[in-house]
């Protein structure tokens, strides 16, 4: 970049396994370096078998990252070296920052494909990054949050609109995102922005908070301590049981695109859930490469870095 050092953007996700063998190397590195019991390697398998035997996830970054890629060089005039750095799988977040800094970038823009902030998740990934940046000797830019980004509100907008046309009329409109344990969220921001990415997106639609529309927990993991809720099992199960509505959306605003999460505990589980309840069940399409979102992202990514489209 003209004056402050050449620009690059790493793109950071959860990862996946892409292919069955790799499942059980995934997951012990997600239990840091414990394997799994057999038991629970075979429970996590059967999983991806029931999605097809592996996570889309893989293909889905790329393709977020491409589109961002591409997005940047529209509006600033000129490719703008972009990585993808992983969590769990490779490339891993320190290979995405090396990568960058081989290509001869002095500035990093970090960019977790999660819109909401939390200690936790995308401040790890920050943590991660920043490290592998001074370590190459470069600057690390990160981007904290953007969980109001107007292209993403509108996305999940249109989503809800358009997934409700099949549901019956008396239906409740479930925004749902990863539960974390309650000791992590201790003065975290991560529910208020969840909270906030919701309202926006309900006052869109015309959605009244409780009659219309709540905020559910997923995925909590299966340890002794206590997970934020309420989870959306138990409310989808509430709702048929006590008759305030015939159907049930879920968006699952906490996520950026089709995964173990959504295609799994939402689209089999939840829905198993919802039709044991006697309620119909419908899920908003997840944001994937959306070309509006994915270049509100590069525009992100640009006015992070000062470029004002220029680079």
């Amino acid at each position: 970049m003209s004056g402050q050092g050449a620009l690059g953007v790493l793109v950071m996700a959860y990862g996946t396994p892409k292919d069955p063998g790799e499942i059980a190397g995934y997951y012990t590195h997600i239990r840091r370096g414990r394997p799994p019991t057999d038991e629970e390697l075979a429970e996590l398998t059967a999983r991806y078998e029931a999605i097809g035997g592996v996570s889309p996830l893989a293909e889905r970054t790329e393709a977020q990252r491409g589109a961002i890629a591409a997005a940047l060089e529209a509006r600033s005039g000129r490719a703008v070296p972009t990585a993808l750095g992983q969590k769990h799988a490779p490339p891993y977040v320190e290979d995405g920052v090396r990568a960058l800094a081989t290509s001869g970038a002095t500035r990093v823009v970090g960019l977790v494909l999660a819109p909401h902030y939390s200690r936790a998740s995308v401040g790890a990934y920050h943590e991660r990054a920043g490290a592998a940046a001074r370590s190459a000797g470069v600057e690390y830019l990160p981007i904290d949050s953007w969980h109001l980004l107007p292209a993403l509100v509108d996305f999940l907008a249109e989503a809800i609109l358009d997934a409700r046309r099949g549901l019956p009329a008396r239906h409740k409109v479930l925004f749902s995102a990863h539960s974390l344990p309650e000791r992590a969220l201790a003065g975290d921001p991560y529910p208020e922005q969840l909270y906030e990415t919701a309202s926006a997106v309900a006052a869109r639609v015309g959605l009244l908070p409780w009659p219309d529309w709540a905020l559910c927990w997923q995925s909590a993991g299966r340890t002794p301590e206590r997970w934020r809720g309420p989870d959306l099992s138990e409310v989808i199960r509430e709702l048929g049981a006590t008759g305030r509505a015939e159907g049930v959306l879920v968006c699952p605003q906490g996520f950026t695109a089709d995964h173990l999460e959504v295609l799994y505990d939402l689209d089999i589980e939840a829905r198993r859930v919802a039709e044991n309840a006697g309620l119909a069940f419908a899920r908003t399409r997840s944001v994937n490469a959306d070309p509006a979102v994915m270049d509100g992202l590069a525009e992100l990514a640009l006015a992070r870095a000062g470029c004002g489209g220029k680079v």
